[in-house]
């Protein structure tokens, strides 16, 4: 793969936020304040009823690279593909005879009430999605009474989307090389109130829709993204080579385990390690003391060939045995998608594409109504399985 485009594509996953393509523009949905599921769209045919419709809708209003970028995965998508048919295996033998009249969909995550265990993924890139990007999204999960975790990539930073909600949010941090900055960044996100901290450590991108746009990272977000990031040695008098040549040696891709014991000496905040599928890779989690695991593999934009995350789900809960909180994500498209996975014992779910697909449909609202028609469905499918609360919910309920 040519170096350039291997970094620009890195950027995206740990640094730039934004993508021009052949001469073509970004397209972003109008806001529209939410007053029912219906107001962000025109028309009622345009109504969607759930979150293929979304998706749909986003594919009409977005750029064709900018929505092949969040949509697609690693060649030839077996894992993208897996994630989502993985799901559809699973069956479903409801309780007879468990009515329920009121179902409480609340948990807590690291100490944390939120509404629903429907959480906001770190998703890069979202200024290229709608101009209010992860300003919009911070502000959908805050009103839903859910988590945002913001991505290093987002396209603002930590005091940008501090400052756009008050509602939970985690920081993820792709690591620069250089330890001051990773350490003032952690410390900004931390004195920001962000309550956790997550480590994306699956890594590596192989994906032919990019490809095949010829991706370009503009050079002004590249230079938002890495000021705001902490390398203020970035100025305008630099050559977009400049930039491009600084980016790609500034972050740390060879992590090792010991970064967590230098993490737990930089901040005081809960570490959360997202990318885990083995159960040895669950045990040395468990040892250097992670205080959460996402069981991911990328959604299936990184190594292809890996297996759905809610198949090794059960392995990686039994492991753990209560030692951190395990979350899943990948695959999440329905409301019954979630009550599988907390059978097999996610503590919660955390959604990247689906709320993507809203943000490019119809910025905040379309955010929005992602997250309802979730809950919605959620909710239906716990009370038709007779689960008065998330915590009543277990493995007894598939087949």
């Amino acid at each position: 793969m040519d170096r350039r485009l291997f970094n620009q594509l890195m950027a995206l996953g740990a640094g730039a936020l934004g993508v021009t393509t052949d001469g073509e523009e970004l397209q972003a949905a109008e806001e529209a304040p939410v007053a029912g599921r219906a107001t962000p769209f025109r028309g009622r045919e345009q109504e969607p009823v759930n979150i293929a419709e979304v998706r749909s809708l986003a594919q009409r209003k977005m750029a064709t690279a900018t929505f092949e970028y969040v949509d697609t995965g690693s060649m030839d998508e077996l894992t993208l593909r897996e994630n989502i048919d993985a799901f559809q295996r699973i069956q479903l033998i409801p309780r007879l005879l468990h009515g329920v009249s009121n179902v409480d969909l609340s948990t807590t995550v690291l100490g944390q009430k939120i509404a629903m265990p429907i959480m906001l993924a770190p998703v890069a890139g979202q200024a290229m999605y709608h101009p209010n990007g992860g300003m919009a999204a911070a502000r959908a999960a805050a009103d839903a009474g859910t988590v945002y975790c913001m991505s290093s990539s987002v396209g603002n930073s930590v005091e940008e989307i501090a400052s756009a909600s008050k509602g939970p949010k985690w920081f993820q941090l792709y690591v620069p090389k250089d330890r001051g900055v990773t350490r003032q960044l952690v410390q900004r996100a931390e004195k920001a109130g962000f309550k956790a901290l997550i480590m994306t450590v699956d890594l590596g991108e192989w994906k032919d829709a990019d490809r095949r746009n010829k991706f370009a990272l503009p050079k002004d977000m590249l230079v938002k993204h890495l000021r705001d990031t902490g390398f203020d040695q970035i100025t305008d008098a630099m050559s977009y080579q400049e930039v491009l040549d600084f980016n790609s040696e500034a972050w740390d891709l060879s992590l090792d385990w010991k970064f967590f014991e230098w993490l737990r000496k930089v901040t005081d905040m809960p570490l959360i390690i997202k990318g885990v599928l083995r159960k040895d890779d669950a045990q040395m989690a468990i040892a250097v003391g992670v205080d959460g695991i996402v069981v991911s593999n990328h959604g299936g934009r990184r190594l292809d060939g890996m297996p759905a995350t809610i198949d090794m789900l059960p392995g990686v809960v039994d492991v753990v045995r209560g030692s951190a909180e395990v979350y899943l994500d990948g695959g999440i498209r329905r409301g019954t998608d979630v009550l599988k996975a907390m059978a097999r014992g996610a503590r919660a779910v955390l959604i990247g594409r689906p709320y993507a697909w809203g943000l490019g449909a119809a910025g905040e609202a379309g955010v929005s109504v992602v997250l309802e028609l979730l809950r919605e469905e959620f909710e239906n499918s716990m009370t038709s399985s007779g689960f008065a609360g998330v915590a009543d919910i277990d493995k007894s309920l598939l087949l």
